[in-house]
Formats: structure tokens, C-alpha cells, sequence
């Protein structure tokens, strides 16, 4: 499946073991199987986790200093709980690479990045739809939000920023 982040495609160098038995530098590990794969990662392995939309971000906060990457799946572009998990996630102090993975649409991009996504992982078939630039352009259409995100400051803010600024 492509991989593209903010700047366009990117190599996936993550190797999917769901079990976390692979013998590989950067192991996605199943949800129900990342307390063993971080037990048993002697070899300084970087563990990443992939989880379905359904599991809450807290289950996930015993693992996530020692976590590289959490893979959120998304069913549907219009299933929008990973959003969700994501900024969940972020705020619990997550700092490593959050994946989108699933149907998710160009004009979803630039949310996915306010919710503290890193990159997404599309099915080929939704990438064909939608080549790696128009996604990229996409992003790079909105430079402010006014949901408080990751990254760029929210139009609210910015407008308090300046009001703040001429008194």
C-alpha cells in the first residue's frame, strides 16, 4: 500500500509481523500482541503497533514511550474515530509516528495532520484514484484551522495572538 507523508510518497521500512515474531530492524505488531513484543525486544527492535479504530487511546498509554509507531486503521473515509484516537493519543504525550491506514481522501489530509497524523498508508486502489501530488497539494491548501491541532496555530488563537499584540 503507498505511504505518503506531508512532503509526498515515502518507502515504508516497517515490516508487519502481527504476531511480532519477524526478525526485522522495525516490526508493526497486532494490537493484542505489542505487551509481548515489548517484552521480548531484547534485539533493539523499534516496535510499532497497528490498531483497529475501536480501541480507546488509553489502552495504549502503557506502551507509548516505548512505541515508534501506532497505525490507526480507518474502515472508511467516512469513519472519522481514528481522527479522534489520534489527538487523544497526542495529548496523552505520544511523540512517535502516527499512521492513518485505510480509504481515507485527499481533502481528509490536512485534517489528518491537524489531528497529529504523520503520514497515511492508502490502499492502492484509493491512491490511483488520487495521485501522491493532488494529496499533497490538498495539505498544502489549508494553512490554518480552527480546530486546535498539531502544529500550525488555529485561526482563533492567531486572532487573539494579534489582539494580544496591539494593546
Amino acid at each position: 500500500m503507498p505511504l505518503l507523508d506531508r512532503n509526498g510518497a515515502k518507502t515504508d521500512d516497517w515490516t508487519l509481523s502481527p504476531d511480532g515474531a519477524a526478525d526485522a530492524p522495525r516490526v508493526l505488531v497486532a494490537f493484542d500482541h505489542v505487551q509481548n513484543a515489548l517484552a521480548g525486544n531484547g534485539r533493539g527492535r523499534r516496535i510499532g503497533v497497528a490498531i483497529a479504530n475501536t480501541i480507546k487511546a488509553e489502552a495504549l498509554a502503557p506502551f507509548l514511550t516505548d512505541l515508534d509507531l501506532v497505525s490507526i486503521a480507518f474502515p472508511s473515509y467516512g469513519d472519522g474515530r481514528g481522527f479522534s484516537i489520534a489527538k487523544q493519543l497526542r495529548h496523552l504525550g505520544f511523540k512517535g509516528t502516527l499512521r492513518a491506514s485505510g480509504p481515507l481522501i485527499a481533502d481528509q489530509f490536512a485534517y489528518a495532520l491537524a489531528c497529529g497524523f504523520d503520514e497515511v498508508e492508502l490502499p492502492e486502489a484509493q491512491a490511483a484514484r488520487q495521485p501522491v501530488d493532488q494529496w499533497v497539494r490538498a495539505a498544502a491548501s489549508i494553512s490554518k484551522t480552527y480546530q486546535r491541532g498539531f502544529g500550525a496555530q488555529n485561526i482563533l488563537d492567531a486572532r487573539r495572538a494579534a489582539r494580544l499584540a496591539g494593546k
